[in-house]
């Protein structure tokens, strides 16, 4: 990773949340990236890029100010064989990061292959809204229970049909009822 600033800070994350050994070069970080580099969860050299930064890299981020710098690091990269991603630049760019949204089991990726990232942001927003933190426990509920349906013999055609049923918008709405109606008799 090359910067790390407030967008620099975001590609790091999703880096590490995707379980990345993660090395980042850059002359100043953000608080959250020293406190990553502090507990050992990355590495950080507090300097500028040089070429050698790429050996053994099998991917590089480059998100700094410097349209100058990006350039380079995108040709350095491409002689070396390594993949990069020039935040917000298209144009340079082997892969391009989607817009994810999580509950639970359930992820909803979006992306515009890099021509924009705004737009991905914001349909990300509304299917946060479209698709509440309800929707975690709901999906856990529908795998223990198709996890059942596996377990007896039934029709492979019975069960689809049992499945697809249970995934209806009718039955996420009753799954709410019940949820509902656990929350006011606990409180009872």
């Amino acid at each position: 990773m090359v910067g790390a600033g407030a967008v620099g800070e975001e590609k790091i994350g999703g880096l590490l949340r995707a379980g990345a050994d993660v090395w980042v070069v850059a002359p100043r970080a953000t608080e959250r990236v020293r406190r990553w580099a502090e507990k050992g969860s990355i590495g950080w050299e507090a300097r500028r890029f040089r070429a050698a930064d790429l050996r053994g890299s099998f991917v590089v981020v480059a998100a700094t100010s410097s349209a100058e710098l990006h350039e380079t690091i995108f040709r350095l990269a491409r002689r070396r064989g390594v993949l990069c991603n020039v935040v917000d630049d298209p144009g340079r760019c082997d892969f391009y990061y989607g817009s994810v949204m999580k509950r639970g089991p359930l992820q909803i990726a979006i992306s515009t292959a890099g021509l924009s990232p705004a737009l991905a942001q914001r349909l990300r927003r509304q299917f946060e809204e479209q698709f509440g933190v309800e929707y975690a426990s709901w999906i856990e509920e529908l795998g223990k229970t198709r996890e059942r349906l596996f377990a007896k013999k039934i029709a492979p055609e019975r069960r689809k049909s049992l499945l697809h049923r249970l995934a209806s918008q009718r039955s996420f709405e009753e799954f709410l009822r019940r949820r509902k109606r656990a929350v006011l008799g606990a409180q009872e």
